[in-house]
């Protein structure tokens, strides 16, 4: 009886032994092994490892990405103005080991330590901004330039800050209406100066149209009267080589009689008087 006691007990004890010497990392997690408080191991890869039971302790730290969503806070501009920032990050533990000898392992301190760094980094940027700038940027230019001066602040800390998004960058609604307002104003007056810029062009093109359309007109009635006035010369002198003899010469005007009878001729009374003499009445008498 005493024996399987002992022998029980012995089970009881190296099921004990052997759970405590067991390490069982999540895929999510990095498990760090504590000596005497001191991290002297950690653990990244998922499984089961051993340790050195009741003289060495496990702790674990978040793997994935986390979200952090920052308090809204006062930004002033250049110029000057007041506005309202709104933003989240979204960061990770990049070295596990450096996380939990800076910030002793704690979330709530590195979110203080990201709270910090990516206000001063919104703020300077905005600072060197004037507020028409930071309101048009808000989309993208002005998330990018505070991962840029979000730089390497937080990498003492183990912590990579993967997006920095603006949730919501606003005006205070004291003076929200008014700078909306300017805003217009000023897109306008841009508007209006395109506007004239483009109609001065406008004219200036036409101008230059018109006077190149005038004068290829000028030359094309230019060469319509030349080419007229050759033709006219080249009909003269087909008819003069024509009738350079006075069989032909008797005949042409015999022909042109006849057209100016038949051009005078004209209206419902067709009767015409004409003098002994005349060259239409010359074509009816037969000497």
């Amino acid at each position: 009886m005493k024996k399987k006691i002992i022998a029980g007990v012995v089970v009881i004890a190296a099921l004990v032994l052997a759970e405590s010497s067991m390490v069982i990392t999540e895929q999510n997690e990095y498990s760090l092994v504590r000596q005497f408080g001191k991290v002297g191991r950690v653990i990244e890869e998922a499984g089961v490892s051993m340790k050195i039971p009741f003289i060495q302790t496990v702790s674990t730290l978040p793997k994935q990405n986390l979200l952090y969503d920052l308090v809204p806070s006062d930004v002033i501009t250049q110029d000057k103005k007041t506005m309202i920032s709104d933003s989240y990050v979204i960061w990770r533990i990049s070295d596990p080991l450096k996380f939990a000898q800076t910030l002793n392992s704690s979330i709530s301190n590195a979110e203080s330590r990201i709270n910090t760094s990516v206000y001063n980094a919104t703020k300077n940027v905005i600072s060197s901004m004037p507020q028409d700038e930071v309101i048009s940027g808000r989309d993208g230019l002005l998330a990018e330039k505070v991962m840029e001066g979000i730089g390497n602040n937080l990498s003492q800390y183990g912590i990579e800050v993967v997006v920095f998004e603006i949730k919501k960058l606003d005006l205070p609604n004291d003076n929200k209406e008014a700078v909306y307002e300017r805003m217009i104003s000023e897109r306008n007056n841009i508007a209006a100066t395109y506007t004239a810029e483009g109609n001065s062009e406008a004219k200036v093109i036409r101008n230059t149209t018109d006077k190149e359309v005038a004068i290829q007109l000028s030359e094309a009635e230019k060469q319509a009267e030349i080419l007229k006035a050759e033709g006219e010369a080249e009909y003269m002198r087909i008819l003069a080589e024509a009738y350079s003899d006075e069989e032909k010469t008797d005949f042409y005007s015999f022909v042109r009689s006849l057209d100016a009878l038949k051009a005078s001729m004209t209206g419902e009374d067709k009767t015409l008087v004409l003098p002994e003499d005349s060259p239409i009445a010359q074509i009816f008498r037969y000497d």
